[in-house]
């Protein structure tokens, strides 16, 4: 359902931002690229967000969903302190309020789901729960863990007798 919504926003922010950047560039390009890179990050977060759930996106799919975080502070907090800046307005500008403030809840509402999701400890525990259990070595001897493969001598290490 999240990479829906970011599919949505995707095609809206990326629609509104072509149409005003062919139509009438010079009005307002502040707000007209910042709709862009919105787009931009929209899709990034509907790849992201649709991957997830299988562990090796996660940490990518936090970063942009915090970026969109940002922007949105951002960009709605400038449109309202120096609204000169937003002749016409940016998907972000008043918080999304021209959007139903759906872009202030969603990267909240995916932060959330993202934290539920199990494996929140990332790439290195999978590594180590790998290497557990695939071979037993000595205790004392420095070890090094390969990504794709069973613990290794450290190098300059003498192989165990």
């Amino acid at each position: 359902m999240l990479a829906l919504a970011y599919g949505f926003f995707t095609l809206a922010a990326g629609a509104r931002s072509t149409v005003q950047l062919a139509a009438h560039p010079d009005r307002a390009l502040t707000a007209y690229v910042l709709s862009a890179v919105s787009a931009a990050i929209y899709l990034s977060g509907m790849v992201l967000v649709a991957q997830a759930d299988r562990g090796r996106w996660q940490r990518a799919a936090v970063v942009v969903c915090l970026a969109e975080v940002l922007g949105v502070v951002g960009v709605g907090t400038l449109s309202l302190t120096r609204p000169d800046l937003f002749p016409d307005a940016s998907v972000w500008s008043g918080y999304g309020s021209g959007y139903g403030y759906v872009p202030a809840v969603l990267p909240l509402l995916a932060l959330a789901w993202l934290h539920r999701l199990p494996g929140r400890a990332g790439p290195s525990a999978e590594v180590a729960s790998r290497a557990e259990g695939s071979q037993s070595l000595p205790a004392g001897r420095p070890v090094c863990l390969e990504a794709d493969g069973p613990p290794a001598q450290a190098e300059g290490q003498q192989p165990a007798p």
